[in-house]
């Protein structure tokens, strides 16, 4: 209908950022369904219309295109629009519940290190080389993400690592991208606000492994036991790493201390400034995503051992009086636990742990008595405080949260609604020696409030009541 040969300018899946000549996908989203903005996108210049049913009145300059599903078409349209991007440079996504920015951005850092030119997409930022792109969310919806694709490929990129959420995966904003790997770390409970199981959160985890194509590499965690679930489908080579067994890539501590660990990877010796058993993990999955890209083993060790960690994951700020605060974005069950066995590891009996954590409003309310019950058994205090409240009230938040702590733990429990008071408490009643785990917001640098984010900067605070 209409013209046959129209020249587009862009595309749009967002009434309100319609420009003249654009195309305008019409998507039945998870709050809002496009169909209802088609007249008015057309008012406002758009020249082409993609939908799944015609609206009542047709315009004679207007091209239609209907199609079954245009959330499942949105990827299509937008990597063939910018050039099919991801067949001009080796794009790496990575999944799981916990490790993802992480890993994403350390190889990003690492690959510039070895002289690459390379993009990354994660929660923290975007970034095309030194030039950074703010970002809303942990993968951006398929315009966006072709856009910046596109960007990276016109600039001469090699490689691009992105991180993939679950929501990304089952929303199809990941659609019609080529990857040339893909990199399971671990799947604990997390998003069960969006996906109601955890069944259906780890199928659609393992949608993503089942697209990839022959000539794609899978590294995988052994050591998780939805691993190996899933590859199962995949026609992508398949390799493991593991800390505890036999695997394509394995590693073992021989030391560990708050600056980093020494470590054994496939036979080589090599010190690393991260710390914690799941740090060791997180480095085999991007050791065996560089060996699998054609990388030197002993050159990408090299400079792993010269790797910083990655802002709010795991990042000290230390007292004059030798207190050790820990900024961690660990925010389930599983990131805090695995942060505070960390810490233990390190500390070995010899210092307290004080820990400082909360849990976000209008989310998984389910894991807010899980992660208080794991802060109480594993440190010597807990403050409960406000994360990121969002529309909820904090006090209602921390009651949940302190419903999940045993009766024999409560003496050892506070609750601070203002997070700011809750860091400076934690630094007050701690010893020379001690460790403070501030949890939860890691990187952000706000904290949001009925709608509103006030500037908010767990580091910032805790620098400042340290004196540092």
């Amino acid at each position: 209908m209409g013209n046959t040969e129209i020249e587009i300018t862009g595309i749009c899946i967002d009434s309100r950022k319609i420009e003249k000549g654009n195309i305008f996908v019409a998507i039945n989203g998870t709050k809002t369904d496009g169909h209802q903005y088609i007249d008015e996108v057309i008012s406002c210049g758009a020249k082409a219309i993609a939908c799944q049913i015609l609206p009542a009145s047709i315009k004679d300059d207007v091209t239609y295109i209907v199609l079954e599903d245009t959330s499942a078409a949105i990827g299509e349209i937008a990597t063939q629009f910018y050039g099919e991007p991801t067949k001009k440079l080796k794009l790496v996504g990575v999944t799981g519940t916990n490790g993802k920015t992480t890993i994403a951005t350390l190889l990003f850092r690492l690959f510039r290190q070895m002289g690459f030119k390379c993009g990354l997409c994660s929660t923290v930022c975007n970034y095309i080389e030194d030039e950074a792109y703010p970002t809303n969310q942990t993968t951006p919806d398929p315009v966006t993400l072709n856009e910046l694709l596109g960007k990276m490929a016109n600039e001469g990129c090699q490689y691009a690592f992105m991180e993939c959420s679950s929501h990304a995966i089952e929303q199809q904003r990941i659609g019609g991208l080529h990857f040339a790997g893909g990199i399971f770390t671990n799947l604990t409970r997390d998003h069960l606000d969006y996906h109601k199981t955890i069944e259906n959160y780890r199928n659609a985890k393992k949608t993503f492994f089942d697209s990839l194509e022959k000539d794609a590499f899978v590294i995988t965690n052994a050591d998780d036991k939805n691993g190996l679930f899933m590859t199962q489908n995949t026609k992508a080579t398949v390799k493991t790493y593991s800390t505890k067994k036999i695997a394509d890539f394995h590693a073992k501590i021989i030391d560990m201390g708050f600056e980093g660990m020494q470590l054994n990877i496939n036979g080589q010796e090599v010190h690393v400034p991260l710390v914690g058993k799941f740090n060791v993990s997180n480095l085999l999955a991007i050791y065996g995503t560089a060996v699998m890209l054609g990388c030197e083993p002993i050159e990408v060790l090299t400079v792993l051992s010269e790797m910083r960690s990655v802002s709010g994951r795991f990042e000290t700020v230390r007292s004059k009086n030798n207190i050790t605060a820990i900024i961690d974005y660990a925010h389930t069950p599983d990131a805090l636990e695995n942060v505070l066995e960390a810490i233990h590891e390190v500390l070995d009996g010899k210092g307290e742990v004080i820990s400082v954590c909360g849990a976000g409003g209008n989310r998984d309310k389910g894991k807010r008595p899980e992660m208080a019950r794991i802060a109480a058994k594993m440190s010597n205090k807990v403050i409960i405080t406000s994360d990121n409240p969002r529309f909820e009230e904090p006090q209602d938040i921390i009651n949940d949260m302190l419903a999940g702590v045993p009766e024999v733990d409560k003496t050892r429990v506070l609750s601070i609604a203002d997070r700011r008071e809750a860091i400076r408490t934690a630094t007050l009643i701690a010893k020379s020696g001690d460790v403070i785990l501030i949890a939860g917001k890691g990187h952000e640098d706000y904290q949001e409030i009925k709608g509103v984010k006030h500037h908010f900067d767990d580091k910032e605070v805790v620098s400042e009541a340290f004196g540092v």
